[in-house]
């Protein structure tokens, strides 16, 4: 919050910029956990129908999660 210690008006800019970002991230989060919660409702429905359905939900379970991120060694390589 800069715009606390700071009076100017790139101080404010950024405070309003930074308070729009955390907004935008809580409705992307509120997405896909609605996605999520509707995902696990079909699933509860299709218990009794085929595996490609469970397939199906399974791939697009894994493409909502968040990726994993690869780390870089740290150190000599041999």
């Amino acid at each position: 919050m800069a715009a606390t210690v700071l009076n100017s008006t790139r101080a404010i800019e950024m405070s309003i910029f930074v308070v729009r970002a955390f907004l935008r991230l809580r409705d992307l989060s509120s997405a896909h956990r609605e996605l999520a919660i509707k995902l696990t409702a079909l699933e509860r429905k299709v218990t009794h129908h085929d595996e490609e359905l469970k397939t199906i939900l399974g791939v697009l379970r894994k493409l909502i999660a968040p990726p994993l991120r690869q780390r870089r060694a740290i150190g000599f390589s041999r």
